[in-house]
């Protein structure tokens, strides 16, 4: 059999899994959910900034934007602190079976 042709397929399945736990960490649920609360939040309580006298009385006098606004705000940075004191694991080293001189790992 010939050697000239081999391709390395232990670097593309490496390469792979590095990629793959990069895509885990960055698509962290945690980060999307508290991303997305954050950004509502500020829009949320910006509206509940300058809401006027009119609309807080349709409200029964409470400035509904303002409370749910800073409550999603601290929803979300709580996400974003949880995923920042307990981030994801990276995955575990591959221990793989050591090479012999004329071949790959496991050919015998």
């Amino acid at each position: 059999m010939s050697h000239e042709h081999e391709y390395d397929y232990q670097h593309d399945v490496e390469e792979l899994e590095r990629a793959s736990a990069t895509a885990a960490r960055l698509f962290d649920i945690r980060r999307i959910i508290g991303g997305l609360f954050v950004v509502y939040g500020v829009i949320v309580t910006v509206t509940g900034l300058v809401a006027t006298h009119a609309e807080i009385e349709k409200a029964q006098g409470i400035n509904i934007n303002l409370w749910a606004g800073l409550g999603m705000l601290v929803f979300g940075l709580l996400f974003l602190l949880w995923l920042k004191l307990s981030p994801t694991p990276p995955p575990p080293a591959r221990v793989d079976e050591p090479t012999t001189p004329g071949g790959t790992a496991g050919e015998r």
